[in-house]
């Protein structure tokens, strides 16, 4: 007997899962149709290319409205205006509302022109002639769920690394994409010898001491668990030639070949000797119980593992030394139970006597212990279903969720792990590119303020604010960046200046109040007013669109790429992106903030070493500069 098939210097779990993990087995990135992208890993970013929903459409029935005609209307002095049609859902409004004119609308209707609110019908009474009363005063946006408000365009939808369930493949439908960039699957070649072995469906001898190839398909299904692609060989039995002959063909087709049994000194010797040929062998022998025979080596371009042949003790070592490796190729993260505990990060109000399946996000704290956040963008968003990890099951009855307080969390899909860093704030272009530097993060872009207010009570790893911002919580700044910001217009507007849009006739789009564009913008316009002598509110009133606000930082521009408005509150690097015009009113400092008690946790660490190094990332961004 050759000594090359001893058992020599067992090699300890340890080095055995470097040997393994150091195989390179990464396959190529592919493009497939999304209906095909389900349990697949995404290979780069998505961005949103359309606001979804793409109109301003009525969250409710009632009435489409000029919100300033519903002005001091109440129970007892209601407003009575007239009802010039009607607008469905999924058609195209053939009503204009103009001043004194309302048109009664669905709900998910498209708002009709003219129309910047809607009354529900509940607040209203019709009349005798074709008109309505009105008992109740609205403003602007009311009732209204404005154009990429669950997710607009140029946001960051998913990333990469992102695992496709059901809920991405939601969010990517509603986004119109039907084919998807993915991480390849890497392709396992599976071979099992022994003349004892039959395949499944062929005829058993068991007097002769025949045996069903149990490893094959056990091993084929595992590897596809993992996120690889089986390939199963033909059985070789004990023909030598044979084993030879299949191994070099699974080397050449595929990323990884599998064997399982081979441990007799014929077969060993095949082994080697294909090795030698054409490869190197790193490992063999293992000092685990079972599987002391394992090999591990290359043959060509191929990585080679050689497992036990008892089939516990076969998918035992490959859960245990395989699977990782396999995992890390295809982009997947080790399973978890589909049920998982841990205690609330905040308090959970909850009137209702209803049970409540409470939408939950998972963040781990300093320590690695599990905190449950509640998430709720509203039933009809699309992104709660990758903002939240699962639900809570809410008994009846239940007046509030307690902070601290012990909860179970149903997962909507087994794999789901929380994210390694949790993020909320202003949302930023040069963010979404910092983001991709993480493995599996999560950004709830809720703006400054909300950031700030959540960052004070301990929900998230970081925040990033924008602009002028004040707050009594303690936070570690970890680093940040300027950004150019003013008024982004249309090519053939004659805006120039802060005092063309106020005095003249433009139609703007605003950010909403918890933007630290907001806020830097009303700055402006207190400095803008104490040159002319008059106060905010006098200037507020002089521009129209001011209150009809958006909550992305492209969606302004966007309106003006599409010819809904001369100009919208947003930054030069979208200007620049998008090929419109841009008016300067001064930069802005970004600040990423840190939870104290989090500062050292790996994930934030590492985000702050990347900031320091952001000039790579800056790189063609118009307006970005680090600080």
């Amino acid at each position: 007997m050759s000594d090359r098939r001893e058992f020599r210097d067992l090699a300890s779990p340890e080095e055995a899962h470097e040997v393994v993990a150091g195989l390179d087995i990464d396959p190529a990135p592919e493009t497939v149709p999304l209906a095909d992208a389900r349990d697949r890993v995404l290979a780069e970013r998505v961005d949103a290319d359309i606001d979804v929903p793409g109109f301003d459409r009525a969250s409710m029935d009632g009435y489409a409205v000029r919100a300033r005609d519903t002005f001091g209307a109440d129970e007892a002095d209601p407003v009575t205006l007239s009802v010039a049609g009607e607008v469905h859902a999924g058609e195209k409004p053939d009503v204009t509302v103009e001043s004194g004119v309302v048109a009664e609308i669905s709900t998910g209707a498209v708002m009709p022109p003219g129309a910047d609110a809607v009354v529900m019908v509940e607040r209203t009474t019709e009349t005798d002639d074709d008109g309505v009363e009105i008992r109740t005063s609205v403003a602007p946006g009311d009732n209204v769920m404005l154009a990429g408000a669950d997710i607009a365009a140029g946001a960051r939808a998913l990333g990469p690394g992102t695992r496709i369930t059901p809920r991405e493949i939601g969010l990517l439908s509603a986004l119109g994409v039907d084919e998807v960039p993915v991480r390849g699957r890497p392709q396992v070649g599976i071979l099992s010898t022994g003349d004892e072995l039959v395949r499944p469906g062929d005829p058993l001898d068991s007097a002769a001491g025949q045996i069903y190839d149990v490893n094959s398909y056990t091993l084929a299904g595992a590897v596809a668990e993992a996120g690889g692609n089986p390939v199963m060989y033909p059985h070789a039995g004990d023909d030598y030639e044979e084993m030879e002959r299949l191994l070099h063909e699974a080397a050449d087709e595929c990323d990884l070949v599998l064997s399982s049994g081979s441990t007799s000194a014929s077969a060993v010797d095949v082994i080697y000797r294909v090795i030698e040929e054409r490869g190197e062998l790193r490992l063999h022998g293992v000092a685990v119980k079972p599987g002391k025979p394992m090999l591990v080596g290359t043959i060509g371009d191929s990585a080679y593992v050689g497992l036990p042949g008892y089939p516990v003790s076969a998918l035992t070592i490959f859960q245990t030394f395989v699977a990782p490796a396999v995992r890390d190729a295809a982009g997947r993260d080790p399973p978890q139970t589909a049920t998982v505990s841990g205690t609330m990060a905040v308090q959970e109000r909850y009137g209702e006597g209803r049970r409540r399946l409470m939408p939950a996000g998972l963040v781990e704290d300093e320590t690695g212990s599990l905190l449950v956040y509640p998430v709720d963008k509203g039933s009809g968003a699309t992104t709660s279903l990758v903002d939240a990890d699962g639900f809570v099951d809410v008994p009846p009855g239940t007046d509030y969720l307690a902070e601290g307080e012990t909860v179970d969390v149903t997962l909507f899909s087994p794999a789901v792990r929380p994210p390694t860093l949790l993020g909320m704030g202003e949302d930023d272009p040069l963010l979404s590119r910092l983001l991709d530097t993480v493995s599996r993060p999560r950004y709830l872009p809720l703006g400054s303020t909300e950031g700030l207010r959540r960052l004070g009570n301990g929900v998230p790893d970081i925040a990033v604010v924008a602009g002028p911002t004040s707050s009594d919580h303690e936070a570690t700044d970890i680093g940040g960046w300027q950004r150019e910001w003013g008024l982004v217009v249309s090519p053939d507007t004659d805006v120039s200046d802060l005092g063309d849009l106020v005095d003249g006739d433009y139609r703007f789009v605003n950010r909403d109040i918890a933007s630290g564009l907001r806020r830097s913008f009303d700055g402006a316009l207190d400095t803008f007013g104490e040159k002319r002598g008059v106060g905010r509110a006098e200037l507020i009133d002089a521009i129209d669109g001011y209150e009809l606000t958006t909550k992305a930082h492209e969606s302004p521009a966007r309106k003006v790429l599409a010819g809904d408005a001369d100009a919208g509150l947003g930054l030069r690097a979208t200007a620049t992106k998008l090929g419109l015009g841009f008016v300067s009113l001064g930069t802005q400092p970004v600040r990423v903030l840190a939870n104290p008690d989090r500062r050292e946790k790996d994930s934030v660490t590492e985000f702050a070493e990347t900031i320091d190094d952001i000039d790579s990332l800056i790189d063609g961004m118009a307006g970005m500069e680090p600080q």
